[in-house]
């Protein structure tokens, strides 16, 4: 598959990039090399060849989630600056409230 040079202003404008003439040269050969190398591996034979989506095996390195006690409300409020029966209190970011 080839790319033309209108091709490759447009996906520049799209892309916002300013190319000079050069560039636009250099990006239409670029972008050729690259879509050719894309045509080479369609050629490959995939038949039997389980589809996947990591070239890797990939499994969950997290913990289990697991219920367990946690630090109680009253002793983490004892370390607030500014604090009500439940809460820490801050100052208002968004204007006065």
């Amino acid at each position: 598959m080839s790319i033309t040079r209108e091709e490759v202003e447009k996906v520049a404008l799209l892309a916002r990039l300013r190319l000079t003439e050069a560039e636009l040269d250099r990006m239409t050969d670029q972008m050729g090399q690259i879509l050719g190398y894309m045509d080479l591996l369609g050629e490959v034979d995939t038949e039997g060849i389980e589809p996947m989506a990591h070239s890797i095996e990939v499994r969950n390195v997290l913990r289990e989630d697991k219920v367990r006690e946690s630090v109680s409300r009253d002793k983490i409020l004892r370390s607030a600056p500014s604090r009500d029966d439940e809460c820490y209190l801050v100052p208002a970011v968004l204007g006065d409230q």
